[in-house]
């Protein structure tokens, strides 16, 4: 017997070379296993309705949520990473740079801009784990550094996003360096007076947390991110030891002392100028 009339027998009429497939992309399975359609997911910020759950993305879709209308002036867009070190592991360095520049359509793991937030004007560094984990070479580092000196000279609040694996091993002490480089940079910012806004998104590890990403006025995060140095799996192979529940979720983190607040990706926006309001003595806005 035909498959066609085996399948006629269960009830479904339609052959099966007739059927067609969901176009990928159509659906989003959260690691809940909640789907959701990825039309509601961008209209939702990115967050699965059901279970609440925070996808990663990326600048692209930050700006969007948090530039007023997506209006922005890139910085320092053309600076790209070369391979001074001549770094081979199981691929060449510079081929790996080129591949995730064609694959992500970025230059590196960071995008730094600036335009209005809410009618004021915001410089933003944001991280793209899409390229190489989100690993802070020596463009990061630099990108972020003028970008934090932009918002210096022209007395604009700095938010940093961070999501990154930590420093890229390709680039040895060169990605070592940008911890310091970028650290001294914010203490510039400091004394200068203009707000600093640290979020920690998921993930945010290694050389990141080391620096820039705890050094914030304020530092907060979105629900459930990992936060910590080294991960979880390290920490217990390291120490043997069983992991508190919740280790270095953003709870876990903020329970301890290190965050300030945690907010919904909806409310971002609002409770990031509500706390520039705040600092530099504005009128609160509703």
């Amino acid at each position: 017997m035909s498959s066609w009339f085996k399948r006629k027998e269960k009830g479904i009429q339609t052959a099966t070379e007739e059927k067609k497939d969901t176009p990928k992309g159509l659906w989003y399975k959260s690691p809940t296993g909640k789907i959701v359609e990825s039309e509601d997911l961008a209209k939702n910020f990115y967050v699965s309705p059901e279970d609440d759950y925070h996808v990663r993305i990326g600048s692209k879709e930050y700006f969007e949520i948090l530039f007023d209308d997506n209006k922005f002036r890139e910085l320092d867009e053309k600076l790209y990473a070369k391979d001074p070190l001549k770094f081979v592991d199981t691929k060449k360095y510079s081929e790996r740079l080129k591949a995730a520049q064609q694959k992500t359509g970025l230059k590196d793991a960071v995008r730094t801009a600036v335009g209005k937030s809410q009618g004021k004007d915001l410089v933003i560094a944001c991280m793209d784990f899409s390229f190489i984990g989100g690993s802070m070479g020596s463009v990061v580092g630099e990108k972020i550094s003028r970008a934090i000196d932009y918002a210096k000279k022209k007395k604009i609040p700095f938010l940093m996003i961070s999501k990154s694996g930590g420093a890229r091993m390709m680039e040895a002490a060169l990605s070592l360096m940008q911890l310091a480089k970028t650290s001294a940079k914010l203490a510039q910012l400091a004394e200068a007076k203009v707000p600093y806004i640290s979020l920690c998104t998921d993930p945010t590890t290694g050389g990141t947390t080391a620096s820039y990403a705890m050094l914030g006025d304020i530092n907060i995060s979105e629900p459930g991110a990992l936060i910590g140095f080294a991960g979880p799996r390290v920490v217990k192979d390291t120490t043997g030891k069983d992991l508190p529940d919740g280790f270095q979720t953003a709870e876990f983190v903020k329970e301890h002392g290190f965050l300030d607040f945690i907010s919904h990706r909806r409310d971002l926006k609002k409770k990031i100028n509500l706390y520039i309001d705040l600092i530099t003595n504005q009128p609160v806005r509703s």
